[in-house]
């Protein structure tokens, strides 16, 4: 096999099966097929890849002394942070990606100090954002701080941001021209990659764990931009009395069906449309799995994926979504 590996995904290069990954015309190129096309035309190409070859790589990476960095989207954090943390005994910072998606009203201080609460063992939690080159500087002091060797590896789910973030990182500290295959599809990074930042320091990108149960796994390509907020979420609140609904898109139905008046604030992508329906009657969206959730003070409904729904008061609270897709109940993050 050859041994010579894509720079943009980290999968190994071959020219014997255009169909297979990492076919490219010459053994001589940088970029496979794929990443090329994704690079120069935009032609996105799922890979299916199971999360046991990316798990195998994370129990692989824990096996070494090296810094972590962790990555996650702060629109979608991913219910399993503290299992991921379970696999890896290294030393690892928490970087909360894509601040500038939500409102600026959003103190970073209680960001931080929600994760802290959670008593899971990161050496630094640091709040960023990739897009407007936010905290960058502040991060590569940390990662000198808590270096162990010159590696550090960045895992983290698919769509966190993690090749977006190494690719910021080699435009600001290096004079490498590498660069990583960004797209808004799961399993764009197929094995790890290696970047040479300088003498003291070398990134190694891991593919994203993919979450099978996140609503990007099911929708069409158009609909993935949609979802995939571009700017500051501008929060949209709903005050519901008992019977009444909000629909968004064809994706969500939630249906508010016991308590008192109430305020609910989605924070989703700004290009989703919403409607709140008065009618209790109307069968909008029944047809698809329904989960009541009977809601606390200050909780989250999280949709994967998608992002959350802030409710204030108790209240009892049907969702219908494909069944395919994880829901679940949070302490409120905001």
């Amino acid at each position: 096999m050859n041994s010579k590996k894509c720079s943009g995904c980290g999968v190994f290069l071959q020219n014997e099966n255009m169909t297979q990954e990492g076919y490219v015309l010459n053994l001589e190129d940088d970029l496979c097929q794929r990443c090329f096309r994704m690079k120069n035309y935009g032609e996105y190409q799922v890979v299916a890849k199971s999360n046991e070859e990316y798990l195998d790589i994370i129990k692989s990476v824990g096996e070494t002394k090296d810094l972590v960095l962790y990555v996650t989207d702060l629109l979608n954090i991913e219910k399993d942070l503290l299992e991921i943390r379970k696999l890896l005994s290294n030393k690892m910072i928490l970087v909360l990606n894509k601040k500038d998606v939500l409102p600026k009203s959003v103190k970073e201080e209680k960001l931080i100090h929600y994760f802290e609460e959670m008593n899971i063992n990161f050496e630094d939690i640091i709040v960023i954002s990739v897009e407007k080159n936010y905290n960058i500087d502040y991060l590569m002091s940390r990662i000198k701080v808590n270096q162990t060797s010159k590696n550090v590896y960045v895992v983290g789910h698919t769509n966190a941001g993690k090749s977006t973030l190494i690719n910021k990182l080699i435009k600001n500290y290096s004079e490498n021209t590498q660069e990583l295959t960004m797209s808004p599809l799961p399993s764009t990074t197929l094995n790890t990659v290696s970047i040479i930042l300088n003498d003291y320091l070398t990134l190694i990108d891991t593919p994203g764990l993919v979450d099978a149960r996140s609503l990007v796994n099911y929708v069409d390509k158009d609909m993935l931009k949609k979802i995939s907020p571009k700017k500051e979420i501008k929060p949209r609140t709903y005050q519901l009395r008992k019977n009444q609904s909000i629909i968004i898109e064809d994706i969500l139905r939630i249906d508010y069906k016991e308590g008192e008046k109430n305020s609910f604030t989605l924070y989703i992508s700004n290009d989703l449309k919403t409607k709140r329906f008065i009618n209790p009657n109307h069968q909008d969206l029944k047809d698809l799995s329904k989960t009541t959730y009977e809601m606390k003070y200050g909780e989250d409904i999280v949709i994967n994926g998608l992002g959350f729904i802030k409710i204030v008061n108790r209240g009892v609270v049907d969702i219908y979504l494909d069944q395919n897709i994880e829901s679940f109940v949070r302490k409120s993050l905001i």
